[in-house]
């Protein structure tokens, strides 16, 4: 017993409710933030056979986890929903969930959040600007700045930027959007992860880094300006690195983390190594959130195929740094 670790399936039409209850399976003790006759529908489709008992995390705190009892904190669909079909009429149902979610860890009543996927498109043709989970919970807990970072076992990778397209990525990476990003990575990796003294490598923006200038000047102007005071101030860091060759294990085996300035410059490579089995974790925050490393794969739903490996490293990894921060 004790605070539970909350886990909303995401998108309803998509594989989340399904990998949802194929985990409580697992994990009984899990509290899903969903609607209750989804999971019973979704739990009786895939033959699973699961109980489920609605409680608040009040409740859940008080109640000992059960094998082949599936534990609700309920919300209720606002239409029903069917496997594939995207409905525009759930996107206050999803962000319900995440709000709920969101207040009760900041209140103290859960421990953690873990994210199923949710499908960012439906929520916008809503008419609810939305540009993802990690800026949604950035709002509801006041924080100027938090940090996306993928790990797949030790390998570990933060960007600078997130969801923005590729032409507006330079004028992006400012000295105070790097020194702040930097600041949360390094300060994460110490308190959430355990880490006494981290080693950052830090990626250029351009090809070869620069190139000394003749490929951009962004490493000279910015990049290696802020490295330079944060390691005046006792962070550890090497860099700016061509991106080309800073994933070579032999180098990799040096640095706890790397931060990459852009989505796409440091996510495939992270995926490559472990997709399906890498975790999205939100740094900056004040409460623990991880998240699937995947999207809802609407193609997939409701056949009862979907590979449950990411949310399970997702659930592992949010109880890993629950443990560490007590």
């Amino acid at each position: 017993m004790g605070r539970p670790l909350l886990l909303t399936p995401g998108e309803p039409a998509g594989i989340g409710p399904e990998l949802a209850c194929r985990l409580a399976m697992e994990r009984p003790e899990l509290l899903l933030v969903a609607d209750p006759e989804l999971l019973e529908r979704t739990a009786s489709a895939m033959g699973l056979g699961l109980a489920i008992d609605c409680l608040d995390p009040e409740q859940a705190a008080k109640q000992e986890a059960t094998d082949g009892r599936l534990r609700c904190w309920p919300v209720a669909m606002r239409t029903p929903s069917s496997p594939g079909r995207l409905d525009p009429g759930n996107a206050s149902y999803v962000l319900e969930c995440l709000e709920r979610a969101a207040e009760a860890c900041l209140d103290g009543r859960a421990a953690g959040l873990v994210t199923g996927p949710i499908h960012k498109g439906v929520i916008n043709d809503a008419g609810v600007p939305f540009s993802g989970h990690t800026e949604f919970l950035a709002e509801r807990a006041g924080v100027e700045r938090v940090v996306m970072l993928l790990t797949a076992g030790r390998l570990r990778v933060a960007l600078v930027t997130t969801h923005l397209p590729l032409r507006l990525v330079a004028e992006a990476i400012t000295t105070e959007r790097l020194k702040s990003v930097l600041d949360v990575l390094n300060a994460d990796l110490i308190h959430r992860f355990g880490l006494a003294e981290p080693h950052i490598a830090v990626l250029g923006l351009n090809p070869h880094a620069g190139e000394a200038g003749h490929l951009g000047r962004e490493e000279i102007d910015v990049i290696e300006p802020v490295l330079e005071e944060a390691r005046a101030r006792g962070l550890r860091l090497s860099g700016p690195l061509p991106a080309d060759t800073a994933f070579l294990p032999s180098h990799l085996d040096d640095f706890d983390a790397v931060l990459a300035m852009y989505h796409d410059q440091g996510l495939p490579v992270l995926k490559h190594a472990g997709f399906g089995h890498s975790v999205n974790v939100t740094l900056g925050l004040p409460f623990i959130r991880t998240s699937v490393d995947h999207g809802t794969a609407l193609d997939l739903a409701g056949q009862g195929r979907a590979d449950a490996g990411s949310l399970r490293a997702a659930v592992d990894l949010a109880q890993e740094l629950i443990e560490q921060a007590a």
